[in-house]
């Protein structure tokens, strides 16, 4: 529809209608003009001007059907924001740029630029809110298994590492250290090594001019002291993640120190002349005897959703070729989606379904999408397949948790090693077994011949004369009896709610 006007006047078009008309110098006219336009919105009948010259009827617009709800076709981890805090020492990730808030005058009438795409009708929110992500494990720590033979846990461990978290928190008092916030190594020199001599300096006596910048030997040999104590590799060069745990704030630290020294006092484990420990946050196995790690070994320690429980408890028997009973978690979890997607799967697993009478049922025979799926007995037999391996380690406690061996060994070559659903996997499991059954315990079995009877397929209970104690626990700053402050990242964020998590 065309409002007509005086000649004279320039013209313009209402955005809102689609309306054709022409300025006029007069306020009177305008409301006149602006009042037809209302009353030609409201009934839809033909406006004409004040001339009295008909308007011209418009064509019907096209119907355009209102838009549906937008598919998405990112998964569900994509469509909302990771819940997982950063890596220690990572920089906070930049917040996410967000569009202005529409105008409250209403929607804007300016023309997008030249070549811009035309915008795309905002989609209506979806009835169900995106599923929650699981949390992404940290980046590969460049890790190195420790030849220190000081064990991590000692019994003036705790005592260690309050008097470490006093002397960490005169660090904090005093307004922490620097940050060194670049790449450096040998050769390098100006500013950003005076700043990595006085970041080092803060925690190591050692260092005598903390003000040098140029890079030398001795600063090669502090760099390679500090990636020790952090559980990574001496390569003397300051870059990825021997970078990220330089840059940790100390207060941070401290409270790593303070947190793992609260978790000690709750321990109340029998140190013996041997035994063994499992520091969850280092992912590693020490076997001590007479005060000294004389095997450590790595391992896979449960992952973010299924946290490695810390426990006390005694290692009781070694079990060669084990058969392995699959918890009722995993069943419902993993095994009945695999079962309704591959019915072949247990068959092909060498798992066998029993019933509450021990006797064995056809999973053909099995509604595995019912909730009665888990409550059968489902038992893998040994044999290369077996997800425990060819060793179990029998040490009864209230989590059913157990150090074993594992048919993916390559797994223990990998920085990562948080993948387990639990239980400990140790990497030359066979030799910690030959020492378990080799001196006090009184059983006397050699590696050689544990290794006989594995390539025999026979199963076989060996029960310690002497049970052995162990320990998990969750230290991630921790100071040892000759006084070294070591760290590791708290990869279950345990240090940041304060408290142990339950299991």
């Amino acid at each position: 529809m065309i409002l007509i006007a005086p000649r004279g006047r320039t013209a313009t078009r209402c955005a809102r209608h689609g309306v054709k008309m022409k300025r006029t110098a007069s306020a009177r006219n305008f409301r006149l003009l602006l009042a037809a336009l209302l009353a030609a919105a409201a009934t839809g009948a033909p406006v004409r001007a004040q001339t009295g010259t008909p308007e011209t009827a418009p064509a019907p617009a096209q119907s355009t059907p209102a838009p549906g709800p937008a598919q998405s076709t990112s998964p569900p981890s994509e469509a909302a924001p990771s819940t997982q805090a950063p890596p220690l020492g990572a920089a906070p990730a930049s917040p996410a740029q967000t569009p202005p808030p529409p105008s409250e005058a209403g929607p804007s009438t300016s023309a997008p630029p030249l070549s811009a795409a035309p915008a795309a009708p905002a989609s209506p929110a979806p009835a169900q809110a995106a599923r929650k992500p699981k949390p992404k494990p940290a980046p590969p720590r460049e890790t190195a298994l420790s030849d220190d033979p000081t064990p991590a846990l000692q019994p003036q461990t705790f005592y260690t590492t309050s008097k470490a978290a006093d002397r960490y928190r005169q660090i904090v008092d005093a307004g922490g250290w620097p940050t060194v916030g670049v790449s450096l190594r040998p050769g390098s020199k100006g500013a950003a090594v005076s700043t990595l001599r006085r970041r080092l300096a803060a925690e190591d006596d050692s260092i005598a001019d903390a003000a040098k910048p140029k890079w030398d030997a001795d600063l090669t040999a502090a760099v390679k002291r500090f990636q020790f104590r952090m559980g990574l590799k001496q390569t003397g060069v300051v870059a990825g993640a021997t970078l990220r745990e330089l840059d940790v704030p100390a207060e941070t630290r401290l409270l790593q120190l303070d947190s793992t020294a609260r978790r000690l006092t709750a321990l109340e484990f029998a140190f013996g002349p041997r035994y063994i420990v499992v520091n969850i946050p280092s992912t590693a196995v020490d076997a001590v005897e007479d005060d000294r790690v004389v095997r450590r070994y790595a391992a896979i320690v449960g992952d973010l959703e299924h946290h490695s429980p810390e426990l006390q408890a005694k290692v009781v028997a070694v079990n060669i070729n084990p058969t392995w009973t699959v918890p009722a978690s995993i069943v419902k979890s993993e095994i009945a989606p695999k079962m309704l997607k591959d019915p072949t799967y247990l068959k092909r697993s060498h798992i066998r379904v029993l019933n509450a009478h021990g006797e064995e049922v056809d999973p053909r025979s099995i509604n595995w999408a019912s909730e009665r799926a888990a409550q059968y007995t489902l038992r893998q037999d040994s044999g290369t397949d077996n997800s425990l391996g060819s060793i179990r380690i029998s040490m009864p406690n209230r989590y059913s948790v157990y150090m074993h061996d594992t048919p993916s060994r390559n797994l223990f070559a990998n920085d990562y090693r948080f993948l387990s659903h639990g239980c400990v996997r140790v990497q030359g499991v066979v030799d910690l077994a030959a020492w378990l059954l080799d001196g006090e315990s009184g059983s006397q079995m050699s590696k050689d011949e544990i290794n006989k009877q594995i390539a025999s397929g026979a199963r076989e209970e060996v029960k310690l004369t002497h049970h052995v104690p162990a320990a998990w626990v969750y230290m991630t700053g921790w100071a040892s009896a000759d006084g070294v402050v070591h760290f590791r990242d708290d990869v279950y964020h345990l240090d940041e709610v304060g408290e142990i998590a339950e299991q």
